[in-house]
């Protein structure tokens, strides 16, 4: 009904409507994008036939945007940190590279934070990224503008990075889906930092999207290859799920409190796959989930099994030149002469710390080891945990600084390498996205697709911003 131009076209005014105002698309590529729609629409008046096309080019036509952490060729891949400003990709990650290869166009890079290590993006090289819902609140991290971009209907699929919750907090805060796939299923070559050592096991690279039902055809186009190993092709039977609910980490001193609205919303699902569905939700109390930050951090800074030591953040922050002293760069930073963020530079803190005591770290990473049979037994093949995505709704610019560990309710299913879908659930009485992770057993990503498709019909999904 429409030709792939004017749908190209439509996404470019709307985002040079409402990028002023949020400031999620860092560099657009505008201009190749709709010489790449000519191109499609030149091949649907060819005609090789629908079925021959929907085969190949799954997403023919499809415009998204990618996180600028992940190589697009020609785009900036600095991920805010400063002394990469000059660098452009030459080369697009594996992920971009078969989004393409699927006719799928991309319109642009978004914001991120810094180094992609914390849940507000902002950044010295890029600014600050506004929530489309209220343009004084966080639209989360670290794949933040993607986040805020598909809520203010700017592009209909985002390539997102996962390694404490980077898809799936922004997906939560900005009211739409993201999916966190199963430990080692989509390739994450491509992006800067990209992990190494034990983190390997814990980054993912994902799909986030306004619509539910885009979820699994961009994640078998993401996957390649690799889609092999989940269950993609099996039919889901609802009423057969075991459904599990834990309304909060049993009161970490390290997080928030969960929010009333939060928890209300939870309920309300709960409630509903009960009279519609008729299964029977059950409460369940993990008492490991309290030490979520603990067991993330222990796990993130241990060993791989050849003995190599993860990464540090300080070396990233050097980016190959000199690693940064973080004791010098707050004293910089508190004179306004430090080129890096203070999440950063208190993040290089947290880890100088976190050396001191190897023996306890030592103990969680044995706790997070027996938390992952204890979900893997518990979830098993038809089991989905429902658990809050965060302890509060989108906070305030900066206000993540006081409370830097409420991120512990997504992180902690990286380390366990348990597939998440988190599913927007309307909007809260101050007109802000609430929302839930369904979580399953590793391989099981059908099984937390299906109910996100079965959700979002029941709750309503996305919401436009500004439209109450």
């Amino acid at each position: 009904q429409v030709t792939c131009v004017e749908v190209v076209e439509a996404y470019v005014e709307r985002i040079k409507e409402v990028n002023p105002l949020i400031n999620a698309v860092v560099k657009d590529r505008f201009e190749e994008a709709l010489q790449e729609a000519r191109q499609v629409d030149k091949l649907l008046s060819e005609g090789p036939g629908d079925d021959y096309l929907e085969e190949k080019f799954p997403l023919l036509g499809v415009p998204i945007t990618v996180k600028e952490a992940f190589s697009l060729h020609g785009m900036p891949n600095t991920s805010g940190l400063v002394n990469r400003r000059n660098v452009i990709a030459t080369s697009d990650a594996t992920v971009v590279s078969r989004l393409k290869q699927a006719g799928a166009i991309p319109l642009g890079v978004t914001n991120c934070s810094e180094l992609c290590m914390w849940y507000e993006s902002s950044n010295r090289v890029y600014g600050r990224t506004n929530n489309p819902y209220d343009l004084q609140r966080i639209v989360g991290g670290s794949s933040g503008g993607e986040g805020g971009v598909l809520a203010a209907a700017c592009s209909v699929i985002g390539v997102g990075s996962d390694i404490g919750g980077s898809i799936r907090m922004p997906a939560f805060f900005n009211g739409v889906f993201g999916h966190k796939p199963t430990t080692g299923v989509v390739p994450n070559d491509g992006q800067f930092p990209n992990a190494q050592g034990v983190r390997t096991s814990y980054l993912c690279t994902g799909p986030m999207c306004r619509y539910a039902e885009d979820l699994e055809p961009v994640l078998r186009v993401m996957a390649g290859p690799g889609v092999n190993k989940l269950k993609l092709n099996e039919k889901v039977s609802l009423e057969k799920i075991k459904f599990h609910c834990m309304d909060h980490d049993g009161g970490s001193v390290f997080v928030s409190p969960v929010d009333k609205e939060i928890l209300q919303a939870q309920k309300k699902v709960v409630e509903h796959l009960e009279s519609k569905l008729g299964v029977q939700v059950r409460r369940v109390a993990i008492h490991k989930m309290k030490y979520s930050f603990q067991i993330w951090s222990a796990m993130m800074s241990s060993k791989d099994s050849d003995g190599q030591e993860a990464q540090l953040f300080t070396d990233l922050l050097g980016d190959h030149g000199k690693p940064v002293w973080p004791l010098w760069e707050l004293m910089k930073w508190l004179v306004g002469m430090s080129s890096h963020t203070l999440p950063a530079i208190a993040l290089g803190l947290t880890e100088k710390l976190m050396k001191l005591n190897p023996g306890g770290n030592a103990k969680l990473v044995s706790m997070g080891k027996s938390l992952r049979e204890e979900m893997e037994g518990l979830l098993g093949p038809d089991g989905v945990l429902l658990y809050p995505s965060h302890p509060t709704i989108a906070p305030r610019h900066h206000s993540p600084i006081c409370m830097p560990f409420n991120f512990a309710y997504t992180a902690i299913f990286n380390v366990l390498g348990l597939p998440v879908t988190q599913c927007p659930l309307g909007l809260s009485s101050e007109g802000l996205p609430l929302g839930i992770q369904l979580v399953a057993a590793s391989y099981n990503d059908h099984l937390t697709l299906a109910v996100a498709r079965y959700l979002e019909k029941a709750f309503g999904g996305w919401v436009l911003p500004g439209k109450v």
